[in-house]
């Protein structure tokens, strides 16, 4: 009887447990993130003047033009396009820091930001860890002012407050460093342009 009593109150125990943990935490946090954070619940997506999404101010995206701020590197291969599936993935390349590839890549990256006469910076050579950080260090988007600047044929100076009013403060005023949001500040700039017109 005792075998029959404990096993009972084991599977009540679990099935307790399951619905805590699988049911009623789950349900908890989508209400609360819905009712009280439901910009960033849904992934901090950013639209545009059509109320088409452009992407997510929380994820690293590709910008190639010299029209706009290049983001950090990324091992990712981001999808690209309206027809294009989500890859759905993150994460460095892992490659160790004696590894000839990595070696080969970085050296590659410093050399072609030479010759666009950037010094090469940390964050604008290496990846990030998880390879979808959408910031990029206030010296990188300052080393990058002239090249845009001259691309879309304004002066530097109108430029500059868009960098300072898209620069993401410390995390909790004391941890990491201030970075500026690519996708925000790119179409910030882009949203400029066409007013301009």
């Amino acid at each position: 009887m005792a075998i029959i009593r404990e096993t009972i109150r084991a599977i009540f125990i679990t099935l307790m447990l399951w619905l805590l943990t699988a049911i009623i935490y789950p349900l908890i946090i989508l209400v609360v993130g819905q009712a009280f954070f439901p910009y960033q619940a849904n992934g901090s997506i950013r639209l545009n003047q059509n109320g088409e999404p452009i992407g997510s101010a929380l994820i690293g995206q590709v910008f190639t033009s010299d029209r706009y701020f290049h983001p950090r590197p990324s091992t990712v291969r981001y999808s690209q396009g309206k027809r294009a599936k989500p890859t759905g993935i993150s994460g460095a390349s892992n490659l160790a820091a004696s590894n000839p590839e990595l070696l080969k890549r970085i050296l590659e990256q410093a050399n072609q930001l030479r010759d666009e006469n950037l010094q090469p910076i940390a964050d604008i050579i290496y990846t990030s860890g998880s390879g979808l950080d959408p910031h990029i260090s206030l010296k990188a988007a300052r080393q990058q002012l002239t090249r845009v600047a001259s691309a879309r044929g304004v002066k530097e100076d109108e430029i500059l407050p868009l960098i300072n009013k898209f620069t993401d403060g410390r995390f909790l005023w004391i941890f990491g460093e201030p970075g500026v949001n690519v996708l925000r500040l790119n179409y910030a700039l882009d949203v400029q342009d066409f007013s301009r017109q």
